[in-house]
């Protein structure tokens, strides 16, 4: 079946509303409905029932960066950095030394069970070293585990900081299989240069993307995720420019954002939670698109041995090896292991190998395809299972909210209160979004004269004004009036000087 102008979208369509529909109906099991996009995509390419002609990697691969964009920036605009620093030390332990200790043993292990190189191997390795952020936020979310201690927030930022390692592995090793005369030592410049450049372009552009945000007036409140997408993707084109790793980029901007005062903050959320789902969707049936069934068959013998592997070996000898500096009780490393969970992401980036043109370049991309469908099936469905039997989950009722779920979840609040601006109050003449506000705590309404206001971040407050506070509690009330209002022997009062 040919694509068309005319039946794009139709086709478009019904695969996305058929997809969230039979993905409604599996959350319960977690992971299978990312299996489910993937089906769908085969289903509907060139060896299944609609006959979709689609072999393109050049085409996937531009999906795959936008999508593999939508998802890490929506990952990092939801990471909270009260509950990430405390387990700061291991997330980046296993977001670098993890994945490069999985890529080499895995490397190491397709050299010695098959004819690829070293080098090819290594490249395999690379490929598949970073756990999937789409697939471990979906099925931790969807599933709704409860976890122990700080094991939920070391998973996610985990998975939201390790795809920049891999690719820029994967880069490497691909540029050594197309190079052979190429030394190991002359890829490590470019590699330091690449993450250094990454990491600081993201904090950087980060700060700066905030003063932008919270300057510009832009009148219209669903304007402002239109102006983050281009911020998000100016980002990741600009950091690349000068030799950076974009996705470190934008990664690391979207946790400084995500953690700042922005206007209209809580609808930029909702809008790239929303959109990095259907980036998701997008990714995976793309992806489907171009697996050809007919040609997995003779890879299914290895690409299983090789998962296996990579589930049972790399993956949690890359955890012991990197959380050794760190105290941890086994049952919370070996948990952490199992949560190795490969998604789209590898078979993204199985992709560059294909545009190269190397020999074996449809070997690895099938390989990977086996990998990534083995994982999500095997880790995926059994995440609940495992946690319990290794004691590192706790009972749905004693489950915590995150700060992000706290902020997207729309609760009805237990306290309120009516409080009138002085003129000599700190908050005056103040934007809210300039305003410690406690994340808690809301101003609903704004009485100024006889007129009601509905504030936004962007509303200046007045004296005279009468703020109707609503809070969770009544300590986050007296927050509030901490940080809005004249503390007393804050200034000298002149009459007694």
């Amino acid at each position: 079946m040919e694509l068309t102008s005319e039946n794009i979208l139709l086709i478009g369509s019904s695969l996305l509303i058929i997809s969230i529909l039979i993905g409604k109906t599996s959350y319960k099991f977690g992971v299978p409905t990312l299996v489910l996009f993937l089906a769908l995509g085969m289903l509907a390419g060139s060896d299944g029932f609609i006959g979709i002609q689609f072999d393109n990697p050049g085409t996937a691969q531009f999906v795959g960066i936008i999508s593999l964009n939508f998802i890490l920036f929506s990952g990092g605009l939801e990471t909270d950095w009260k509950t990430v620093k405390p387990v700061l030390g291991q997330g980046i332990a296993l977001s670098t030394v993890g994945v490069l200790l999985t890529a080499v043993s895995l490397g190491l292990f397709i050299h010695w069970v098959t004819d690829f190189t070293l080098f090819e191997g290594l490249l395999l390795g690379s490929i598949v070293s970073s756990t999937d952020a789409a697939a471990v936020f979906s099925i931790l979310r969807s599933k709704q585990i409860a976890l122990k201690t700080n094991i939920r927030p070391t998973l996610e930022l985990e998975s939201g900081s390790n795809d920049p390692m891999a690719y820029v592995l994967t880069i490497s090793f691909l540029s050594l299989v197309v190079q052979p005369e190429k030394s190991v030592w002359e890829i490590i410049p470019a590699f330091l240069a690449q993450m250094a450049i990454g990491g600081l372009a993201g904090f950087l552009l980060g700060k700066a993307s905030r003063y932008l945000i919270n300057l510009i007036k832009l009148g219209f409140e669903g304007l402002y995720p239109v102006l983050m997408i281009g911020i998000m993707f100016f980002i990741f084109s600009i950091t690349d420019f000068l030799g950076g790793n974009g996705f470190l980029a934008i990664y690391i901007s979207a946790v400084y954002l995500g953690n700042q005062e922005l206007i209209h903050k809580k609808s930029i959320i909702k809008f790239f939670d929303g959109f990095a789902w259907l980036m998701q969707i997008v990714l995976f049936l793309t992806l489907g698109l171009l697996v050809f069934p007919s040609q997995l068959l003779p890879f299914l013998g290895v690409g299983i041995l090789i998962a296996l592997f990579q589930i049972l070996v790399a993956r949690p000898l890359g955890v012991y090896l990197s959380l050794m500096p760190f105290r941890m009780k086994n049952r919370r490393r070996l948990f952490i292991s199992w949560v190795g969970l490969r998604g789209a992401v590898p078979i993204v980036f199985a992709t560059y190998p294909l545009i190269a043109g190397i020999d074996k370049a449809n070997a690895i991309f099938n390989i990977v395809f086996f990998i990534s469908l083995i994982s999500i099936l095997l880790q995926g469905t059994t995440l609940g299972l495992v946690a319990k039997w290794l004691h590192v989950s706790l009972p749905e009722k004693a489950k915590q909210l995150l700060p992000i779920d706290k902020l997207l979840e729309d609760r009805s609040k237990t306290a309120m209160e009516e409080i009138e601006l002085r003129p000599d109050d700190t908050a005056v003449g103040k934007r809210i979004v300039d305003l410690s506000f406690p994340p808690a705590a809301l101003i609903a309404m704004i009485k100024r004269g006889e007129s009601y206001i509905t504030p936004n971040g962007s509303t200046e407050l007045l004296a005279t004004d009468t703020l109707i506070i609503l809070s969770n509690t009544q300590e986050g009330i007296e927050q509030v009036k901490k940080c809005i209002l004249k503390q007393e022997g804050s200034e000298p009062d002149p009459l007694k000087v």
